[in-house]
């Protein structure tokens, strides 16, 4: 039977690298880390990106029981940026070119079982090679050096299943059939060999099982079974995302195996005229993520990932989120899998096409990525271009063929920027950054392809670059930006051939020298870098049914003077409600609709109070003294919400609180902290720059700085594990506002 082991804690890390390095088994010099690893941790911002490019070596003592003798080993390295060779005591093992897909090595042919002294070496280049997508030009991200994700180390019997892909179909019938490949390696003898295959609901009752004898094998084999006729199947969709395990258990003489792999049964499909889940209508509203964060990059566990996922879906509300511009974490999609998310995942790369030795590199990135992920339900489409590429129609029919070769399931789509481009896709990808504030806010999709008739399509970028808007910035430019994605939102929801429209993007992102607001920051996202919310964010949360969350958001720090002339109007609330009263001072409360003749396409859109729903006069009547007010939202009859503003906001509470408080102190694991500056009402209060102190005492280390200003009213850290278990305590301390202890329990 397989054995997995992980092997992410207790490497030695040294940064550069001599020649001769990966043959000396010594370790004198390198620093102990665990995965993930940054190869070097930075500045929030004002850094040079050349600081992260160049080349480091990791070791790895690697010591083995004598219950591996005569396995077949492999170590599984699922993300190093960007070129890898591997070696095992001195011995040249293989080599992988791209920073964003998994590759493996076997090892048992040079571990030496009667020595202590085996050394795993890989040395890593995380310069920007020009032959390795998406180098060569441009890019407008960067590209974070190290062992960036997790290693294991597997060790199998002669004979073993290598993958699994599944494929289902007759969704939509009363019985459901499911095509399940298996991937088998065998070295040595022929064998025969019998398949027990299980099908279960997830932490549920079995729904499929039967026995299946093979024919002989020989080397590698492709072996395909067909299971039909299976009744009482729960569809996995975004409301409910039903998830069964496929359980194959491989037993022959001498040698057995078992490989358990998560699914779901669910149709999607990108039409002329819209996509449909299960059969279902669906428009999709999204925003893209990259998945770096401060000061480590891409180095973020498994905990942390998933939090990303759980922030679109159940923060702000998403129905589907594009991996921009590559494959990302496994955790993160298994995570979209389990709560409901639909992924749009793309191959490495930011407009640039390089020669053919790149291309191919390209190519075998679309190959690892499919064969990685092609199991999981979430996932709906494959992007097989590159972003806003020019036309390369051999490429991108060579890319196109891999994809539908490896899957029958899904539809490719390539995402541009140019109009009138070559369809070689299955569906029409476009980033429509037509909507400037004035013109757009979508243009019509025969305008865009150039064809007199529909296709599927769907927008997969807008805003962004238009209209940088940081969390920080005045009022007038945050209600702008926000009014900007719900413009765009709005004209998808109206737009019937329209697929939908994914914003760019959720969260601000480091970035070249050649791109952002100079400090090498994008400040696109809905939300900064910490994961802490712009104004804009509540476009989207607010497009959920109140018997979910009743939003209530108003756009404005409420303050007299802080908009040009002066006063608030208007002013944008974004809700979900039936109705809200606004209530200034000792006025009565005026009830106000939301606008649905201004927006009727967006499900749930504003209340806007300006002076077609509050006259000059009405307006007037505030005078020069600033008053209190309150804004309270109803949904069938009864309060659901309510927001109140101080005529005197003053700094009353420190906020601070963890996402999580148990972790787990066998892997790196970490959580992020969120700290406030509260008024009387628990507003956030934008312009108080504290400076905030921060003490980790036990078990676990602060990513980042221990003092930061408090930019925009609010900021967050994140602390990560040692593998040692205890309690943590952090003090977040203000000056001003005393400060707040928080418990970590770390087992």
């Amino acid at each position: 039977m397989r054995k997995i082991l992980s092997l992410n804690n207790n490497w030695y890390y040294k940064k550069g690298y001599e020649e001769g390095d990966e043959k000396i088994n010594g370790l004198k010099g390198f620093e102990i880390v665990n995965l993930p690893h940054t190869n070097v941790e930075l500045p929030y911002n004002y850094f040079d990106e050349k600081i992260f490019q160049f080349i480091s070596c990791y070791k790895y003592p690697l010591i083995l029981s004598e219950e591996f003798k005569g396995k077949k080993i492999y170590i599984k390295f699922n993300g190093v940026m960007a070129y890898a060779k591997v070696y095992l005591n001195g011995v040249f093992l293989g080599e992988h070119k791209g920073g964003y897909t998994p590759f493996d090595v076997r090892i048992d042919e040079a571990y030496d079982f009667n020595s202590d002294d085996n050394i795993l070496t890989v040395v890593v280049d995380s310069t920007e090679m020009p032959d390795i997508p998406p180098f060569g030009g441009q890019i407008d991200y960067l590209t974070y050096g190290g062992i960036y994700r997790e290693v294991e180390l597997f060790a199998f019997d002669d004979l073993f299943i290598e993958n699994i892909k599944i494929e289902t179909e007759n969704i939509l019938e009363e019985e459901k059939l499911a095509n399940i490949s298996l991937f088998i390696k065998n070295y040595g003898i022929e064998r025969e060999a019998d398949f027990k295959i299980e099908i279960k609901e997830r932490k549920g009752k079995t729904v499929y099982s039967s026995i299946f004898k093979s024919e002989v094998l020989t080397g590698d084999n492709l072996l395909k079974f067909e299971i039909n006729g299976l009744k009482c199947i729960k569809l996995w969709d975004i409301d409910n995302p039903n998830l069964y395990e496929l359980e194959v258990t491989l037993n022959s003489i001498e040698c057995s195996d078992k490989y358990i792999e998560i699914f779901g049964f669910r149709k999607a499909e990108f039409t002329p005229d819209g996509f449909y889940l299960n059969g279902k209508k669906i428009k999709l509203i999204g925003l893209n993520r990259h998945q770096s964060y401060p000061y480590v990059g891409y180095a973020m566990p498994k905990r942390v990932q998933e939090k990303d996922a759980l922030i679109l879906k159940n923060d702000l509300h998403v129905n589907i989120v594009r991996t921009s511009h590559y494959p990302q974490s496994k955790h993160f999609l298994n995570k979209c899998d389990e709560i409901g998310l639909l992924v749009f995942e793309e191959m490495p790369g930011w407009q640039h096409i390089g020669d053919d030795n790149w291309k191919q590199v390209a190519v075998e990135n679309v190959k690892e990525m499919i064969q990685r992920d092609w199991n999981h339900p979430s996932i709906i489409l494959w992007g097989v271009r590159i972003n806003e590429s020019l036309d390369d129609d051999d490429f991108y029919t060579k890319t196109n063929e891999t994809a539908h070769s490896l899957d029958s399931t899904r539809q490719t789509g390539g995402v541009r920027y140019i109009t009138n481009s070559n369809l070689l896709e299955d569906v029409y990808t476009m980033n429509d950054f037509i909507h400037d504030g004035i013109n757009g806010p979508l243009r019509n999709q025969k305008e865009v392809t150039g064809l007199n008739y529909n296709v599927p399509y769907m927008v997969t970028e807008f805003n962004g670059h238009m209209y940088p808007t940081k969390r920080f910035d005045q009022e007038e430019r945050q209600m702008e930006h926000s009014l900007r994605h719900l413009r765009v939102q709005n004209a998808s929801f109206l737009d019937e051939n329209i697929c939908g429209a994914i914003g760019w993007c959720a969260f601000d992102y480091n970035t070249h020298k050649d791109f952002g607001s100079g400090d090498r920051i994008c400040y696109h996202g809905v939300m900064d870098m910490f994961r802490v919310p712009k104004f804009a964010s509540y476009v989207y949360k607010s497009q959920i049914s109140p018997e979910v969350e009743a939003v209530l958001e108003p756009v404005t720090f409420w303050a007299r003077g802080e908009r040009s002339i002066g006063g608030i109007i208007p002013l944008v609330i974004f809700t979900n409600c039936d109705y809200i009263e606004f209530k200034y001072g000792d006025n009565p409360p005026k009830k106000i609709y939301p606008n649905k003749e201004k927006y009727k396409g967006i499900p749930y859109p504003p209340v806007i109070i300006d002076y077609s729903v509050i006259t000059p006069e009405e307006a007037g009547s505030w005078g020069m003294i600033w008053e209190d007010a309150v804004i309270t939202g109803y949904y069938k009859g009864n309060i659901a919400a309510e927001k109140r503003f101080s005529k005197n906001p003053l700094p009353t509470k420190l906020y601070a609180e963890a996402d999580d408080i148990n972790l787990n102190s066998y892997e790196k694991d970490a959580t992020r902290v969120v700290v406030k500056v509260l008024d009387q009402y628990d507003n956030i209060l934008p312009f108080l720059d504290e400076i905030i102190k921060i003490d980790v005492k036990g078990p676990a280390r602060l990513i980042g700085p221990n003092e930061a200003v408090i930019k925009g009213g609010a900021f967050a850290f994140w602390i990560e594990t040692i593998n040692e278990a205890g309690e943590v305590l952090i003090t977040v301390k203000s000056q001003r506002l005393g400060e707040k202890k928080i418990t970590i329990y770390i087992k």
